[in-house]
């Protein structure tokens, strides 16, 4: 939503002005230079990324027409889901919780969470841990670097789709200029026609050069930035999960584990303390 409503801004406040100050619609209507354009730009982003690129970045496109998925509530469901976990494990022992661990998609424990329990990549970040804890082969420092290395492996494949989408946004700028000489070259080779349409030709060229860069820095570059936001809250969101579990494993008491999980998150989605006791506690009765 707010994608479509700042292309409408950027679209209406770049037109607007032109036809405040006098410009013609029609002077700027060029297919065959945003052909060159979109179309010498599309082909270099073919080159430059591997298929696993690719079908990352036409995986991530449709969800950036939607609202974040990372809300107030979603964090309470899963820390009300980890404090259900650890507080299970440390009444009845680490072992109680392996079935939940092994079939959580079985498990009553995880099923009483649906908002996050649907997520396969997060509750496979948070059983696969808790499998490990449960072990007691490895201490917390262990985990907690091999927790680092996974969550920078996430964030840099979430940041993929950003990265090949602001490339593409760079080189928009220099592919109008392209289209613009190509405009110039043509309209060189056309001297003995009258001035009026030299100075048509002329006009024409220069959209190319317009069209690049409102297309790279009105349309294509603000994507690669909200991908960016997108990545950096599926990161927020495991950082949460390392801390809530490393806090359990250092012996702090569940409810005061969730709480460590809890202040790592961004202040916008941050739920106040007595609104996830509350909360944990509705879902516990």
């Amino acid at each position: 939503m707010f994608v479509l409503l700042g292309y409408l801004l950027v679209v209406g406040s770049v037109l607007g002005g032109y036809l405040l100050a006098g410009g013609h619609i029609a002077a700027l209507i060029q297919p065959l230079e945003l052909l060159i354009i979109a179309g010498a730009a599309l082909g270099a982003f073919v080159v430059s990324n591997s298929g696993k690129a690719l079908k990352a970045v036409l995986g991530t496109l449709p969800s950036l027409f939607r609202g974040s998925k990372y809300s107030k509530e979603r964090y309470m469901a899963l820390m009300a889901l980890l404090y259900d976990v650890l507080s299970k494990a440390r009444k009845e022992g680490l072992m109680s919780i392996e079935s939940d661990v092994d079939h959580p998609a079985e498990s009553a424990l995880f099923q009483r969470h649906p908002t996050v329990s649907g997520d396969p990549h997060l509750i496979e970040f948070v059983t696969d841990y808790l499998r490990m804890m449960s072990s007691g082969n490895l201490n917390a420092l262990e985990i907690e670097n091999l927790m680092d290395n996974e969550i920078e492996t996430h964030h840099h494949e979430a940041m993929v789709p950003s990265h090949a989408i602001q490339k593409m946004a760079d080189g928009l700028p220099a592919f109008g200029i392209v289209a613009a000489v190509m405009g110039v070259v043509h309209t060189m080779g056309s001297v003995g026609k009258p001035p009026a349409e030299l100075g048509q030709m002329i006009a024409h060229a220069l959209v190319g050069t317009f069209l690049g860069i409102l297309l790279a820095y009105g349309f294509v570059s603000p994507l690669a930035t909200l991908l960016e936001h997108k990545a950096d809250e599926s990161t927020k969101e495991l950082q949460c999960v390392k801390v809530t579990l490393l806090a359990s494993m250092q012996g702090y008491a569940p409810s005061i584990a969730v709480e460590f999980g809890r202040k790592v998150l961004y202040s916008t989605e941050r739920p106040s303390f007595v609104e996830l006791e509350a909360h944990v506690k509705q879902k516990k009765a």
